[in-house]
């Protein structure tokens, strides 16, 4: 068979083992579409519908018709975003956490049932194969550009251990920054607010390249960027750019007014990024941290025209 006919059999055998053509998914009242936004909801928390439109590359239409269906249903609820009155911010009512929850035990038995037969060898070929198909199917990874994700299981304490052992090996701070690094991250992940907070993971070629997160402040106009890294092998494709913007252009969704960012003077690669994307240094101020006489620094943009 040719290449086209060898996909289209293995998505017509796909498709039929995971039961996707079913009315509904497994021990769940919903079709695909309304199932893929209540996963969302569950998964990521209260958002606007234009925050699951671009996580799920759906059509603004489509995903109204969805949205609506499930207000109908009691499964979605919304209310006026409090910092920005023309937002309305989605959630799970608890019916809607109900039937998620039923989809997703569900869904795992399903699995479990279909890979009862895989033994653990050949479900670690199997998985392989998996992040192979990814890989390739994937342009902006098999070009070498870097892509942008959400944080997964495993992703904090990665970042974590990557900073503190890149600065180390770069500026020779000591292991009190990895206490400050988990300290933050430890703090956003406890208390992340969906509605105010946001983080990216980039990846290069199927590997961790980088990261940044969106943090609120004590002042609700104001937002925090925090945390920007991106590991060496990844330098030169521009994403420390990409991940600052990425940043800003949240920040501006949320409705914040200004960002800041407190960085050090020695780190001047992510200075020069904050630079030429319009932020302004407001304070800097010596230190002595993680076994080294710094200069930090303070650094604002403006949101608003």
């Amino acid at each position: 068979m040719s290449t086209i006919d060898e996909v289209r059999d293995f998505n017509r055998f796909y498709t039929q083992k995971i039961r996707l053509l079913d009315r509904h998914l497994p021990a769940g009242p919903l079709p695909l579409p309304e199932a893929r936004i209540v996963y969302e909801l569950a998964k990521g928390g209260e958002q606007t519908a234009a925050d699951i439109g671009r996580r799920l590359d759906m059509d603004k239409a489509h995903l109204s018709r969805i949205v609506a269906r499930l207000r109908a249903a009691h499964l979605v609820v919304t209310r006026t975003d409090p910092d920005h009155a023309r937002r309305s911010l989605l959630s799970l009512s608890p019916q809607g956490h109900a039937v998620f929850a039923r989809m997703e035990a569900g869904t795992i038995a399903q699995l479990d049932g279909l890979l009862a037969e895989v033994d653990e060898q050949e479900r670690g070929r199997l998985v392989e194969a998996m992040r192979q198909i990814k890989h390739l199917l994937d342009g902006d990874v098999r070009r070498g550009k870097p892509v942008l994700r959400k944080p997964r299981p495993g992703d904090i304490g990665w970042i974590v251990h990557r900073q503190a052992e890149l600065y180390h090996q770069e500026y020779d701070w000591d292991w009190t920054y990895e206490g400050l690094a988990a300290s933050i991250l430890g703090k956003f992940v406890v208390e992340f607010d969906a509605s105010r907070e946001d983080a990216w993971v980039a990846e290069l070629e199927g590997r961790v390249a980088g990261s940044i997160f969106l943090m609120k402040s004590e002042n609700p106009a104001t937002g925090k960027l925090r945390l920007l890294y991106v590991e060496p092998f990844a330098r030169g494709h521009g994403l420390g750019r990409t991940l600052v913007r990425a940043c800003i252009e949240r920040a501006k969704e949320l409705g914040y007014a200004s960002l800041t960012l407190w960085t050090n003077d020695i780190l001047t690669a992510a200075r020069r990024i904050y630079q030429a994307e319009g932020f302004r240094l407001e304070h800097e101020e010596a230190h002595h941290s993680f076994g080294k006489d710094l200069v930090g620094q303070t650094w604002t943009l403006g949101l608003t025209d």
